[in-house]
């Protein structure tokens, strides 16, 4: 029997939508996974010390990127925010971010609890909700959470939870297409990515000289660009001014992979949306993965 909580429809508000160095979009799955690492250590300050949040699952219900684009313009800009003047009265220069407005659901397995505290630990989760930042968004407003059971052999357990993520787009990782092409086509790893996001468009005429576009990808689904972690650089040692004088620093970059949104019912086993850390130190990389990639999607 594996525990889940329920954090449903989460509105927030000016999220952080530069998800990595290169992509805007989505929120990072570091952010999701690092708003529920603080949420944990959060718990057990109050007590519940035992208790650990081992892996989320998010589903996106809306989404709403802060982006324009005017008649004739070839590319979005982004929306800015407006910095108070400066003393000559004009805008002082900024760096432009990307943001976002979304609503989605959050569902966390969770372990170490006793049925007596449970009451306590919706009781803080609810509380410290609207306290926190998830994305480096404002927490607006959010439904209260509700603690789930689920027997993985029951199949109606399954389909149950996997129905309260609904309507929404479930996010899971697709690492896969780009280890196949890297490995079968001989590509590097921004070629395989590029080759997936890419939208290729082809014409064809029939006898009258009569035109029909048409578009597609080389992959079906809508896959996207995600950023589940980071790859050291450098050795740890320490660094001038860090905030944390009892942890190594290293410097550090991104790992963007393909992700793919699909709706809930099309999940087959619960661990394929779920996100956890994983380390691999000989390949210097902090990665944020789903429990299993196998048989990721059913029909």
């Amino acid at each position: 029997m594996r525990r889940f909580l329920l954090i449903p429809h989460i509105k927030i508000h000016n999220a952080n939508a530069m998800s990595s160095p290169y992509t805007i979009g989505f929120p990072a799955v570091t952010a999701w996974l690092g708003a529920v690492h603080a949420l944990q250590r959060h718990i057990q300050q109050q007590g519940l010390t035992d208790v650990t949040l081992t892996g989320v699952a998010v589903s996106c219900h809306q989404f709403d990127l802060q982006t324009y684009k005017g008649r004739g313009d070839f590319v979005n800009s982004i929306v800015g925010t407006a910095n108070p003047l400066d003393k000559d009265g004009s805008r002082p220069a900024f760096i432009e971010e990307a943001r976002c407005h979304l609503e989605v659901s959050l569902l966390i397995e969770y372990r170490g609890l006793d049925s007596d505290d449970l009451e306590q630990f919706k009781t803080l989760v609810n509380n410290q909700l609207l306290c926190m930042k998830l994305a480096g968004g404002d927490v607006l407003s959010v439904q209260a959470v509700e603690a789930i059971p689920v027997d993985e052999e029951d199949e109606q357990a399954v389909k149950k939870v996997l129905g309260k993520l609904m309507l929404g787009y479930v996010l899971i990782e697709r690492r896969d297409l780009m280890i196949k092409a890297m490995q079968d086509e001989n590509k590097d790893a921004l070629e395989a990515l590029l080759d997936h996001l890419k939208v290729m468009h082809r014409s064809t005429q029939d006898d009258e000289g009569n035109a029909t576009w048409t578009s597609s990808r080389l992959t079906p689904g809508w896959l996207v660009p995600i950023a589940t972690g980071f790859q050291g650089i450098s050795e740890p040692g320490t660094a001038k001014h860090q905030r944390d004088n009892s942890t190594p620093h290293r410097f550090a970059e991104s790992v963007v992979t393909l992700g793919e949104f699909v709706m809930p019912y099309r999940i087959k086993d619960l661990d394929n949306m779920l996100w956890q850390y994983r380390v691999e130190p000989e390949q210097n990389l902090y990665l944020c993965q789903n429990l299993s990639s196998s048989n990721l999607i059913g029909d």
